[in-house]
């Protein structure tokens, strides 16, 4: 693992030349202290600090983008893909059977990564935070996620009421708690392991597929509305999205008929080899990223009654996943700064954290669990919210 990330950082550092004089200024900027102590839960008193307190404390360079730097970063990934790719071809004609089951084991894992990161960057774009081109970026964006069966605009506008929503109860787009009342009616063997240990690998395989077209985890809708991502009179659309939604719909059409035109020339095993497993992967990643940083026992939920924008946009969890850290563009250790100004690139977020930190204090969430621990520990601890209370935190079933 070293050894990819001394070549992923080794492509990448042409991209990281392009700044201002050719100083590789991320790397001046050292990880920041993350340790805070969380507010308790108990008697919890909301925070009351300023999106302009927030600004004002991080420089302004870190709030610049450049198209040049940031498909340098789409070329590194994709030029880690197309190696990763090509060293596949190998597989089956030079390496034994067995090892080989352990070559491809490599390739579905590294290759689910790299394009996860594809995908960050394609989720950046939806944010206009990819370049200063707002063309340039529905452009990439565009491309980038259709490339992963994921409908561009249409996600890109969920999302974009997700962030400015975030953790409230009402009207927050993903990862909605589940009410007491309701999940009461419903949780049978919810309480056995075997159940929720099914449960979750379902969620990390075909959560985001079923959260695209039956808005799983999603706000709920009128019972006679289907609620989905490809149908331009969803509730979450305006009629000014329509043609935006259909020309999404249109770009995941094309490329399931790639993936169909590949099957019947070649095989579909073949896709099933380089393609699906690897986008399985990425659902893993997608998943398991964005359901541990918006769903932890630490991390409030508000009513109207006490919700605003920056007592939500405090309410997500930053981890460090290690190796894959730099990989995921580390939307998984700055995502506060990323909730916060979601139209800062990517590579400036680590420095922003270091003195977003110091504005947040004991509301700046940083949990150094390890990730599969947390998030079967979160799986089970965050089984519902209350019905009633302006703050509400998740609770899991009484022992």
């Amino acid at each position: 693992m070293k050894l990819i990330n001394r070549g992923y950082r080794g492509i990448q550092a042409l991209g990281l030349r392009l700044q201002k004089g050719g100083k590789r200024t991320l790397s001046q900027n050292p990880e920041p202290e993350r340790k805070t102590t969380p507010i308790s839960r108990d008697n919890y008193v909301p925070p009351n600090f300023t999106i302009k307190q927030i600004r004002s404390s991080i420089p302004p360079h870190c709030f610049e983008k450049s198209a040049l730097k940031s498909l340098s970063y789409v070329l590194t990934d994709l030029g880690m893909i197309a190696i990763l790719v090509y060293a596949t071809t190998y597989i089956d004609s030079y390496i034994p059977t067995i090892l080989s089951y352990v070559a491809w084991l490599a390739y579905w894992f590294l290759c689910g990564a790299f394009a996860t990161g594809i995908w960050v960057i394609a989720h950046e774009c939806g944010h206009q935070a990819f370049s200063n081109s707002r063309k340039l970026n529905n452009a990439v964006g565009f491309v980038l996620h259709t490339a992963l069966l994921v409908p561009y605009h249409s996600w890109r506008i969920t999302h974009s009421k997700h962030h400015k929503h975030t953790a409230n109860v009402s009207k927050d787009q993903v990862f909605v708690g589940t009410l007491r009342s309701k999940f009461l009616q419903k949780k049978y063997f919810s309480d056995t392991p075997i159940y929720m240990l099914v449960k979750l690998v379902g969620q990390q395989l075909f959560g985001w597929p079923l959260y695209l077209t039956l808005n799983m985890s999603g706000q709920t809708y009128c019972k006679n509305v289907w609620a989905n991502h490809f149908n331009p009179r969803s509730p979450f659309f305006d009629a000014k999205n329509f043609f935006e939604i259909i020309i999404s719909d249109i770009g995941v059409i094309f490329a399931v008929s790639v993936l169909a035109y590949f099957s019947y020339v070649y095989s579909f095993v073949l896709v099933v080899k380089y393609y699906l497993i690897p986008y399985l992967v990425v659902n893993h990643w997608l998943v398991l990223i964005t359901y541990l940083q918006h769903t932890d026992p630490k991390v409030p939920r508000y009513r109207e009654g006490q919700w605003d924008f920056t007592r939500g946009a405090a309410c997500t969890v930053d981890r460090n996943f290690g190796f894959l850290d730099p990989i995921f563009h580390r939307i998984t250790s700055t995502h506060v700064a990323h909730h916060y100004f979601s139209t800062m690139p990517h590579y400036h977020a680590e420095e922003a954290t270091k003195h977003l930190i110091k504005v947040l204090g004991p509301y700046y969430i940083f949990d150094d669990t390890p990730i599969f621990k947390a998030l079967w520990r979160n799986f089970n601890d965050c089984r519902y919210i209350d019905d009633e209370g302006d703050i509400v935190f998740y609770k899991r079933l009484p022992k």
